[in-house]
């Protein structure tokens, strides 16, 4: 079983793909409060959770969406179908690393989507060459909430520089031309009840389908809630932050 349909499965009960509460991204996405007729870009939009979420809030913005999955962007339209909002959003099967608007955008997301740029680093950058000068940027994050053990290493398949501390992920953010305005630290209770319905939803997909399939979905459920149980939690943090470019 392919895991882009694995990742698929598991975050039916969680749509948006990261430990945060649907609470703390309309939240977040109030707190950006982008101008009347605003361009919204998220790079690595998954499912489209946020996206969708933006423009059902602000209903004069449009929005571009990017990403690499053909099954996950077919579900960010049926949700903007299913939202009234699909005549305001444009998807990008494309690289999000290679996307080329020809166009600043108000408000730039890439929420728990760094790695398809190869790090904080990169990913910032690219940001902030899509962001228009008085725009704002959402940008998700992990970092160490405590210094990670050998075997969290091992199952999370990380070296300790991978990340830094809470401290250090702002600081690094800032270093990259950036002011945080406003921010959200995951909760553990956001943490838990997103790896519960991950390894929840999988698990009861693959009882209700026996086979080569349902084996396969059990067993990366299993791992899954391994490699969280035993490796990551309380280990693991996640930051998404509001950053204005300086």
């Amino acid at each position: 079983m392919e895991r882009e349909s694995i990742s698929h499965i598991a975050h039916g009960d969680h749509p948006i793909a990261a430990p945060l509460s649907e609470t703390a991204v309309e939240r977040l996405l109030a707190r950006a409060k982008p101008p009347r007729g605003a361009r919204i870009l998220d790079l690595g939009c998954g499912e489209g959770a946020w996206l969708t979420r933006a423009l059902a809030r602000y209903p004069d913005a449009t929005a571009d969406g990017v990403d690499v999955s053909e099954m996950a962007l077919a579900a960010a339209a049926r949700e903007a179908d299913r939202r009234g909002v699909s005549d305001r959003l444009r998807l990008h099967r494309t690289p999000a690393a290679d996307f080329a608007a020809g166009q600043s955008y108000d408000l730039v997301l890439c929420v728990g989507a760094t790695h398809a740029f190869g790090g904080l680093a990169p990913a910032l950058a690219a940001v902030r060459g899509h962001l228009s000068p008085r725009g704002l940027a959402l940008v998700g994050e992990g970092f160490w909430e405590r210094p990670p053990t050998p075997e969290a290493l091992r199952l999370l398949d990380a070296k300790p520089e991978d990340f830094t501390d809470l401290a250090g992920t702002v600081e690094s953010m800032e270093q990259a031309g950036f002011a945080a305005v406003h921010g959200h630290t995951s909760t553990p209770g956001e943490w838990d009840a997103y790896e519960w319905s991950w390894t929840g939803t999988l698990t009861s997909w693959a009882l209700d389908h026996p086979g080569p399939d349902g084996d396969a979905a059990l067993a990366a459920a299993r791992g899954h809630r391994d490699m969280w149980l035993r490796g990551y939690r309380g280990v693991l943090g996640f930051v998404t932050l509001l950053l204005r470019r300086v």
